[in-house]
Formats: C-alpha cells, sequence, structure tokens
C-alpha cells in the first residue's frame, strides 16, 4: 500500500512541479529570493547571475522531478509485475536458510581448513567481519530508516506536499555523510520561507536541526557500539568509496573492506612485525 502511494504521489509530485513551473512562479524565484534580508545580500556580493538563471532552475527541477517520478514508478511497477517471483524467492530464502542455519557452521569450518593462515588469525578475521557487518547493517540501515520516519511525522504535520515521497527520498538520502537528510528538509525550511506560512519553515528548521539531524549522532554510533573501532574519517570515505564502486550496497561493503584491512594491519603489527624487530642480533665482532 506505502509502494502503490509512493508511486502516486510521485506521478502527482512531478504534475504539480510542471504547473508551477508553467505558472510563472520560477521566473519570479530568484528575484524573490534576492529580496531575502542576509541570502540575497550574500548573492548580490558573489554574483548569481550563472546561478539563479531561471533556465538553470526549470531545467534542474524538471530534470529532478522526471527522474524521481520514473525511478518510483519503476521500482512499484517491478513489485506488482513480479509479485509471484517474489513469493517465490521468498521461499527459496526460507529453503536455502534452513541448510544455512542447519549446516552453516560446518562450511563454514570447511573453509577455514583452506585458507592458509593459522587457526587464531582467521578465527579472528571471520569475528571482525562479523562484527562489522551486524554494526554497519544496524548503525546506517535503522539510523536512515529512523530519521526517514521523522522527517516524515514533520512533513505530514506540517502539510508538506507529498510527504510519503518526500520520507522516501529521506530514507535514501540520510546514509550519506555529506548532506543527507538536510539535501531534504532544508529545500522544505526555503519553501516555507518563500511561500509562508513562515513559522512552519522556523519549525521544519529546528526539527530538521536539532532532531532528525541531531539523532544520527547518537543513534548510529549506540548501534554501532565500540564493537567496529574505524577512525571517523577512514569511515567516511570508505563510504564514499563504496558508493562510488558498487552504489547503495557500498554503504556496507566500504566499511566491511577497510575493516578487514585495519584487521590485517593489527595481526601483522602484532605478531610477524613484532617478532622481527624482537629478534636479537647476532654477537658483537670482537675489534
Amino acid at each position: 500500500m506505502m509502494g502503490v502511494l509512493l508511486a502516486r504521489e510521485a506521478s502527482t509530485a512531478e504534475q504539480a512541479i510542471r504547473e508551477w513551473i508553467a505558472s510563472g512562479a520560477l521566473q519570479r524565484l530568484p528575484e524573490q529570493i534576492r529580496t531575502w534580508p542576509v541570502i540575497g545580500g550574500l548573492l548580490r556580493q558573489f554574483g548569481d547571475s550563472t546561478v539563479l538563471t531561471p533556465d538553470s532552475l526549470e531545467q534542474g527541477l524538471l530534470s529532478a522531478a522526471t527522474f524521481l517520478s520514473r525511478f518510483f514508478l519503476d521500482q512499484v511497477g517491478d513489485l506488482l509485475k513480479n509479485a509471484f517471483l517474489l513469493v517465490t524467492d521468498f521461499f527459496l530464502m526460507l529453503f536455502a536458510l534452513f541448510f544455512l542455519f542447519k549446516d552453516g557452521k560446518q562450511w563454514l569450518a570447511s573453509l577455514q581448513e583452506v585458507i592458509p593462515l593459522e587457526a587464531s588469525h582467521k578465527q579472528r578475521i571471520i569475528d571482525r567481519v562479523d562484527q562489522t557487518i551486524r554494526a554497519v547493517v544496524k548503525g546506517i540501515g535503522v539510523t536512515a530508516v529512523v530519521q526517514g520516519l521523522l522527517a516524515g511525522l514533520a512533513y505530514g504535520a506540517l502539510g508538506v506536499p507529498f510527504p510519503v515521497v518526500l520520507t522516501a527520498v529521506t530514507v535514501i538520502l540520510a546514509p550519506l555523510p555529506f548532506g543527507g537528510t538536510a539535501l531534504v528538509w532544508g529545500p522544505i525550511v526555503l519553501y516555507f520561507l518563500m511561500a509562508g506560512p513562515m513559522w512552519k519553515g522556523l519549525v521544519m528548521l529546528g526539527w530538521g536541526v536539532g532532531v532528525v539531524s541531531m539523532i544520527d549522532q547518537f543513534l548510529r554510533p549506540w548501534l554501532i557500539g565500540q564493537a567496529v573501532q574505524i577512525p571517523v574519517l577512514f569511515l567516511v570515505f570508505s563510504v564514499l568509496g563504496g558508493l562510488a564502486l558498487y552504489g547503495i550496497i557500498g554503504l556496507f561493503i566500504g566499511p566491511v573492506l577497510v575493516s578487514l584491512l585495519m584487521t590485517t594491519i593489527q595481526i601483522y603489527r602484532e605478531e610477524y612485525h613484532r617478532t622481527e624487530t624482537d629478534t636479537p642480533s647476532g654477537p658483537a665482532t670482537p675489534s
């Protein structure tokens, strides 16, 4: 039901954006923004002729609206068309899970035997992978859903147009290390400040900064815990690199690969490097 509602809102949103542009509101938007006390002064100071031209805004809005509409329609259409395959895949998943729970440990032990490492090192790496996958899935996935739902509550309460579409986009963008949910609720704040009432824009701003964005600072570290000790810099670059190479699934693959690399380096430092540095030198040659 949510998928069908999402597809309907996406199509309606695209049509509403096209009607809004056709009404000439977009042509007046740059001039309205230039009249704002602070933002308008900054735009006049740095020059905005190449940024806030109506043609560029119109092209960007139409492209974004068309992309989102087609994306959600394609996803829901595939879901409805492949309902039988979805049920079949579900039972295949249950069938596979039965044998994974029944024989999974034995298969893992067989795999460990052929890995050319010491038993303690192999177990350490496997434990690290398990901890990382659990922590990253809970930390990134659950936090994104919670942020999207919290933002969706504000969209619905404030009467934001197309709240289901915006909630879905918020969940998708929440894992991004830069921008994240602000890429959605930020434009909504600007929308209310321009179209009114202004108090809705201030409420959305306060809710977005104080709740939606702030929950990421507490919930994600709490879910990840201390099990995966990856420096923030490495974590950010692992997420960005994973996104660039693998798409959405890279949000999870990137941190796992970085965690494996750190574990391997740590094993080398504790075992092999220490052994090399602790090896006593030969007897001194008498003079």
